[in-house]
């Protein structure tokens, strides 16, 4: 619950902050929450993974942007009634979708039932390495995940070719 807490309220500073600098590091911060959070779910693999690319590339593609643009936010031309209204409307769909989804953590679910046993069975004497998320992400979706490495280092590249200053 703490950190839950604390990331409500790192998302409130990011609303109310008009400074961009400040937003980052508070976005950055969040990064390292919701890692935090998936470290104690036993996520280990997304836990890195979020705070390799949500805390480290994103905050040095952000601080890189603010670099060449302006430090702070303009002031709304217009009202964020609507816009308050779709997100609103959107998270009570997204909500309500969750009421169809099996309890949290159970052990019947198909889930567990098809995929992980035979990931648990077969992963060593397939792929020989010995740590089954490692075997999953690395060889039986090497390709998804090689295709996630190419989409992060492709908007990479894309910012810093946007913001390359022009020295002619």
């Amino acid at each position: 619950m703490i950190i839950l807490t604390l990331m409500a309220i790192t998302t409130l500073g990011i609303i109310k902050l008009r400074n961009l600098f400040s937003v980052v590091i508070l976005s950055t911060i969040y990064s390292f929450l919701m890692a935090t959070l998936l470290l104690i779910f036993d996520a280990v693999d997304v836990a890195l993974t979020e705070a390799a690319v949500g805390a480290g590339v994103s905050t040095v593609l952000m601080l890189t942007v603010i670099y060449y643009t302006k430090t702070t936010e303009e002031e709304p031309k217009h009202s964020s009634i609507i816009p308050i209204m779709v997100c609103l409307a959107i998270g009570g769909l997204l909500i309500y979708g969750t009421y169809g989804l099996p309890p949290f953590g159970a052990s019947d679910t198909p889930l567990h039932n098809h995929v992980s046993a035979q990931y648990l069975q077969r992963s060593i004497p397939e792929t020989g390495v010995p740590n089954v998320v490692t075997s999953v992400l690395a060889s039986y979706r090497g390709f998804d995940t090689l295709g996630e490495v190419i989409v992060v280092f492709t908007a990479a590249i894309g910012v810093i070719s946007l913001l390359k200053k022009d020295n002619s």
